[in-house]
C-alpha cells in the first residue's frame, strides 16, 4: 500500500485551490471586491427548526436578502424575523449585530411569497410532505429552489421535481450540505483518482437517543397554528397532540422516517464515492423495537443496496441507541481494493490494507457532527454555492437530479422494510420490477386540488 500511494501527489491534489470556499467573517462572501449591485432575494418556508438556520445564513451572506419568513406557526414567524433583522444577545454577554438591515415580511401562506415578482428563490424547510409540492409551485412561478432533504415525500415526487427543473431551467439544489464540504470534496476526488484502488463497499450509519412520542389523542388546534395550511397537499386528518412540530417525521402520512431524515446525507456521500446511481436490489431488516408508541417507521434498521459493477452500500440506523461506530454518531466508510477511507462531516481518515492510519484531515470544531445545527459552516458553503449557481459563476454541487438519486435509496429502503422482502430494481432509473404491491408506495394520495404536476 505504501508504494501504491504517492503521498506527494496526494498532498498536491488535496490543495483545494480554486474551490471558492473561503470565509469572510462568519459566512462566505458571495462575490468579492467586484460584487454586482443585484441581490438574490429569498423567501424561507418552514422556520421552526432547520429553517431558522437557513434563514440566518442567507441573511448573513453577502449578496442575499431574506424578504419573507413563511410559517404556519405565527410564533415562529416573529422569532425568526427578529433573529435575522435585529441585534441578538450572545451567550458571552456580547451583542451580535443584525444579519441584515431590512426586516422580512411574515406570512403563513407560501403562495404569497411566490406571487412577489421581486423574490428570486424559495428556501424550503417545511415538513417532508411539503418539500416537492412547494418546490414545484416555486418553479412554476419562475423561482429558483433550495429544498431541504428529502426532496420528496415519495419516489414519484422526486421524479416530478427533476422533470420540473429541466422544464423551467431554474436552479434546484437539495440541502445535502456535505457535498460542499472542502474535506469531503477533497477525499472523494482522491478516491476517484485511485487512492484506495477500486472502491466497492460503503458502510454508512446514524445513531441517536430519541425518546418515545407516546400515544397521541385528538385535540383542539392551537390558536398559533394554521393546521389547514400545515396539512397542505396531504389528505386531511384530525389534529393530534403528538405530531407537530417534530414527530410528524415518524408517520407515513407526512414523514419519511430516519432513513430520509438522516441517512440521506451519508448515503449521498457513499453513492458519490462509489460512483453509482440506481440500485439493482434493495433489502431491509429491522423494526420499531425500543418503545411502544405511535411511531410508524423504524428505530432500528439495516438497509442494503446492491449496484451493477459489484458494488454495495449498507446503512445502519439506530434512533434510540446512541452508541456510534468508530466513535462517531454518523459517518461513511469506503472500502477499496487498496485501502479504506472513513468520512464524516468533520473530515476523513485514510487506512492502508494493514489497517494502519496513513493520512488524516479533521476540521477543528467544538460542535458534535451529530448536531445538524452544528453544520452551519458546511451549510454556509452550500448556500454560497447555490447563490453562485444562480449567478452562473459556479456549477451546483448538489443538483436535484443527484439529490433525487440519493433520496430514492432511502425511499426504497423504507418500501423494502414495509414490504418485508427484497426489491428488484431497474438499474437505469431505480423503478421497481414486477412488484405491484410495493409500487403502491411509489406515490401517494393528495388532498383534492393539491396534486403536484409538471
Amino acid at each position: 500500500m505504501a508504494d501504491s500511494i504517492n503521498r506527494r501527489r496526494f498532498l498536491k491534489q488535496t490543495a483545494l485551490s480554486g474551490l471558492g470556499l473561503g470565509l469572510a467573517g462568519r459566512w462566505p462572501t458571495l462575490y468579492g471586491p467586484n460584487a454586482p449591485s443585484e441581490t438574490v432575494v429569498v423567501g424561507v418556508m418552514g422556520v421552526n427548526g432547520r429553517g431558522q438556520v437557513l434563514a440566518e445564513i442567507f441573511a448573513g451572506t453577502d449578496g442575499a436578502e431574506v424578504a419573507y419568513i413563511c410559517d404556519v406557526d405565527t410564533r415562529a414567524i416573529e422569532r425568526v424575523i427578529g433573529a435575522v433583522s435585529a441585534p441578538q444577545q450572545q451567550g458571552d454577554g456580547s451583542t451580535r449585530p443584525a444579519l441584515q438591515e431590512k426586516r422580512p415580511q411574515g406570512v403563513t401562506d407560501v403562495r404569497r411569497v411566490l406571487d412577489d415578482a421581486d423574490v428570486d428563490a424559495l428556501v424550503i424547510a417545511a415538513p417532508d410532505h411539503w418539500h416537492a409540492p412547494a418546490a414545484l409551485l416555486a418553479l412554476d412561478a419562475g423561482k429558483h429552489v433550495y429544498v431541504e432533504k428529502p426532496c420528496g415525500h415519495n419516489p414519484r415526487e422526486g421524479e416530478l421535481l427533476v422533470a420540473a427543473q429541466r422544464k423551467h431551467g431554474r436552479v434546484v439544489q437539495m440541502g445535502n450540505q456535505q457535498r460542499s464540504s472542502p474535506e469531503t470534496i477533497q477525499i472523494i476526488q482522491a478516491i476517484r483518482e485511485g487512492l484506495i484502488g477500486r472502491p466497492y463497499f460503503a458502510k454508512t450509519w446514524y445513531a441517536n437517543r430519541r425518546g418515545p412520542i407516546g400515544h397521541g389523542k385528538q385535540a383542539p388546534v392551537p390558536d398559533w397554528l394554521d393546521y389547514e395550511l400545515w396539512q397542505g397537499p396531504a389528505p386531511r386528518t384530525p389534529y393530534r397532540d403528538n405530531v407537530i412540530h417534530y414527530n410528524w417525521h415518524w408517520f407515513w402520512h407526512w414523514g419519511t422516517g430516519e432513513l430520509c431524515n438522516n441517512a440521506t446525507h451519508e448515503l449521498d456521500v457513499a453513492r458519490w464515492a462509489l460512483g453509482v446511481d440506481y440500485p439493482s436490489r434493495v433489502t431491509s431488516a429491522g423494526g420499531r423495537y425500543h418503545y411502544d408508541d405511535d411511531w410508524e417507521f423504524y428505530d432500528t434498521q439495516v438497509a442494503s443496496f446492491d449496484f451493477e459493477g459489484d458494488k454495495t452500500i449498507t446503512w445502519e440506523g439506530r434512533s434510540c441507541n446512541g452508541l456510534g461506530v468508530e466513535g462517531r454518531g454518523r459517518g461513511t466508510i469506503i472500502h477499496g481494493t487498496e485501502g479504506t477511507v472513513l468520512i464524516d462531516r468533520e473530515g476523513y481518515v485514510v487506512y492502508d490494507m494493514e489497517n494502519r492510519e496513513i493520512w488524516r484531515r479533521v476540521r477543528p470544531t467544538t460542535v458534535s457532527a451529530l448536531d445538524i445545527r452544528g453544520g452551519d459552516e458546511l451549510t454556509a458553503f452550500h448556500i454560497d454555492n447555490f447563490l453562485h449557481t444562480i449567478r452562473g459563476t459556479e456549477a451546483a454541487r448538489a443538483p436535484i437530479d443527484e439529490g433525487h438519486k440519493s433520496v430514492l435509496l432511502c425511499h426504497l429502503g423504507n418500501i423494502a422494510q414495509h414490504s418485508g422482502r427484497a426489491l428488484h430494481c431497474d438499474p437505469a432509473n431505480g423503478h421497481l420490477l414486477d412488484d405491484a404491491e410495493a409500487m403502491k408506495r411509489w406515490s401517494r394520495d393528495y388532498e383534492p386540488g393539491w396534486e403536484p404536476k409538471v
